[in-house]
């Protein structure tokens, strides 16, 4: 409440406060606040989120693609006119586009759309995709979360239309707020373009056909909503009974990308509880931006670490405290944060970055291969060569002594060609000499 406050949401009441929420680094997963951040709640709609991922999954697998159409069947239409759960209109025969029912699920939170996506995914076998979810969470390091169904409505609520074989009809999706970061965090990194859906505030599904409708967002963090906030670009709201008012959220300030969860708020009795959960979020987001940063941790090139020079090839950047100094140290053949703040999950990546050891001129002597040590030894031993320049400088030397050798030339001739002889001995001799010192080094 005191942060909230804080942040200039006087208005807020404590009764409305959330019951678990967490903020995390987009980079690297690191925790800057939580608060009951295990406890297990029902996530209602935000479940519509692991349903996005999958798709995007299949997309990337080469499974179906944004144009990929989907067509309504007699039931798809008979989910969309059941009222008790979100929906919009869907009608029997229409061809819908991937991209058309990604829009439906992620504003307005259509329950059918959700079905006729996940159907897609799983060549309609609703007990399939279940445990696909179930797969993928386990997979990314959501420890406690279960679902039941693809949307956050029990089965049950679907009158009989959605029945996914091998799990309690009645069962509610189950969560906690650290294991829905985990979830936004995977799909950011694996699904940046998810943003594109999740970024406005009012789209328009289906457009220039008959079946045209447009959906106005329950983000009222969105720049445009009610209670704007900068840099935010999703994601998505939940409700219900026994969840009371959830929210997921991503914002960007510059290079610092955040996540939040905020779960609980308010009372399903109260139905201004979707507008009460969005003041709690922007004070956590404001607190985050306000505090943490993602900066330069090391610059790239020679570095001395723990007594040791090491050669980074790339910046070593991350997220910390604004007014903090990073502590670095060497592990692994890799320099870590030290004083980095707990991630999500063990899966989360590694705030390191590797480096090349850079050796001492007399560490480099001492570990010479042993082929130049071969080849020294080789040289050593190799003495016929320089003995064969000495002889041939000391017979050139003397060779012009004898005074009939050039009798028949002119004196001039004489004195050139004993000059040049000498000059070619004194040469032998002296690389004779120089192969003799370089046996010895």
């Amino acid at each position: 409440m005191t942060i909230t406050k804080a942040a200039g949401y006087t208005e807020v009441l404590e009764k409305n406060k959330p019951k678990a929420s967490i903020v995390i680094d987009g980079a690297n997963g690191q925790i800057l606040w939580e608060e009951n951040a295990e406890l297990v709640r029902e996530p209602a709609s935000i479940s519509k989120m692991m349903t996005v991922f999958l798709v995007f999954d299949a997309i990337k697998d080469g499974k179906l693609s944004l144009d990929t159409e989907i067509v309504a069947t007699e039931k798809d239409q008979k989910i969309s006119q059941l009222y008790a759960i979100s929906n919009n209109k869907i009608v029997s025969g229409v061809a819908y586009p991937v991209r058309e029912l990604l829009k439906m699920v992620i504003v307005p939170s259509s329950n059918v759309a959700t079905v006729m996506l996940a159907n897609a995914v799983s060549d309609n076998d609703a007990g399939l995709f279940i445990n696909t979810m179930n797969e993928k969470a386990q997979k990314i390091g959501m420890k406690n979360t279960t679902f039941y169904n693809c949307s956050g409505a029990s089965a049950t609520s679907f009158e009989g239309l959605y029945k996914p074989e091998g799990f309690d009809p009645n069962g509610s999706n189950t969560s906690t707020a650290r294991d829905l970061a985990t979830m936004v965090f995977f799909l950011l990194k694996e699904h940046p373009e998810v943003l594109d859906f999740t970024n406005q505030v009012e789209v328009t599904a289906m457009k220039g056909t008959p079946y045209e409708e447009t959906f106005e967002t329950y983000n009222y963090s969105l720049p445009g909503a009610k209670y704007a906030f900068e840099g935010v670009d999703g994601l998505k709201t939940g409700s219900g009974p026994s969840s009371a008012f959830n929210y997921i959220a991503t914002a960007k300030r510059g290079d610092t990308r955040l996540i939040e969860v905020i779960l609980g708020v308010g009372d399903w009795s109260d139905q201004d509880g979707e507008y009460y959960r969005h003041p709690f979020g922007n004070a956590l987001l404001k607190k985050a931006f306000d505090e943490y940063e993602y900066r330069l941790l090391l610059p790239k090139g020679q570095q001395k670490i723990e007594g040791k020079t090491i050669q980074l090839d790339q910046d070593f950047y991350g997220v910390m405290k604004k007014n903090e100094e990073p502590k670095l140290a060497l592990q692994d053949k890799q320099v870590v944060l030290a004083n980095k703040k707990e991630q999500l999950t063990e899966k989360m990546p590694r705030l390191s970055l590797n480096y090349q050891t850079v050796k001492t001129d007399q560490a480099k002597k001492e570990q010479l291969p042993s082929t130049s040590n071969s080849f020294t030894s080789i040289q050593k031993k190799n003495y016929l060569l320089p003995g064969i320049f000495a002889v041939l400088g000391i017979v050139l030397l003397f060779f012009p002594t004898k005074k009939n050798v050039f009798s028949r030339r002119k004196r001039s001739s004489k004195k050139r060609g004993r000059t040049m002889v000498k000059v070619a001995g004194t040469a032998c001799l002296l690389v004779a000499l120089l192969f003799f010192i370089m046996t010895l080094l």
